[in-house]
């Protein structure tokens, strides 16, 4: 395709297998970092240090890059992140100064796509979650990326917006701090217990490299503009069954201990999403499956 592509949020988990995804995919690589310029991220061809309160600074940097196409992943991600200000600050206000940026005539983007979240759901509906499923979100990450939808609208007269909302998926390189890496990490260092929450309850788990791939194909898709996408397998596992497919792929066994404090007692038995909507824009697209997911996560060298 020879277009350039902006990438905020780059040097995230996300970002580190959309960047080197996109170069193969004939674009040409422009990645927004914060506040440091990390040694190198993997695809990107050329790396802008901006800090998206920075409104001027943003500005300049979309007048620099002039970019074909946005994928906007920066945010402040994990639900249990304590600066809860920085996280509206980032999540709403960064966004919109990204998207007032684009707004400009002379930046005139063909394809923005902002990474929202399924964790707008909320934990009030069980079973499968279409786009038309209303948002109950049920905690501030969840309702900062539901501003962040509604902020959107404002520019959608504008600008050609695409809403993804991906359910949880994982990968190597993913913060232990998440429930699968957590798993994954205490079998690689030989632990033979681990404290977990709810075992009986199912979620919707993707590999990141099957995210990345749905998100380029939206790029190019006119039938995506405008529209909220669910980004999922369309399938859900409990955490026993996750427990059994790393025993058996790796021959360990863990000791789960219930820890009453990692309970959270609303949660719903089973969330997972439907992709028709998804499909019907891309195409299918191939699922990694769990198992291999788990595989390549214990196999790596990290």
């Amino acid at each position: 395709m020879n277009s350039r592509v902006l990438v905020t949020g780059i040097d995230g988990f996300t970002g580190r297998y959309l960047a080197p995804a996109l170069r193969v995919a004939g674009y040409e690589v422009h990645g927004m970092v914060a506040h440091t310029r990390p040694a190198g991220v993997d695809g990107a061809q050329v790396l802008h240090q901006c800090d998206l309160l920075d409104e001027e600074r943003v500005l300049e940097t979309v007048e620099a890059v002039q970019p074909k196409a946005v994928v906007h992943l920066a945010a402040v991600s994990f639900v249990g992140h304590g600066d809860i200000d920085a996280m509206y600050r980032v999540n709403v206000l960064g966004t919109r100064h990204l998207l007032q940026a684009l707004a400009k005539p002379t930046a005139a983007p063909e394809s923005v796509l902002l990474a929202s979240s399924a964790n707008v759901y909320g934990n009030s509906t069980e079973g499968v979650m279409n786009e038309s499923t209303p948002p109950a979100p049920a905690n501030d990450y969840a309702v900062s990326k539901l501003a962040m939808e509604y902020l959107a609208r404002l520019y959608s007269d504008t600008l050609p917006i695409v809403i993804v909302r991906p359910f949880n998926y994982t990968g190597v390189g993913q913060a232990h701090s998440f429930l699968l890496p957590k798993i994954v990490e205490h079998v690689r260092r030989g632990a033979h217990t681990i404290e977990l929450g709810n075992l009986d309850v199912a979620r919707d788990f993707s590999d990141v490299r099957t995210v990345t791939q749905a998100y380029i194909r939206l790029l190019s898709s006119r039938a995506a503009i405008g529209r909220t996408l669910n980004v999922c397998s369309g399938r859900a596992h409990t955490v026993q069954e996750v427990l059994a497919l790393v025993k058996e792929v790796s021959g360990c066994s863990l000791d789960v201990r219930v820890n009453p404090s990692l309970i959270r007692h609303n949660d719903v038995k089973i969330l997972l999403g439907s992709r028709a909507r998804l499909d019907e824009c891309i195409g299918p697209i191939h699922n990694i499956e769990l198992r291999d997911t788990l595989a390549w996560m214990l196999g790596a060298s990290q």
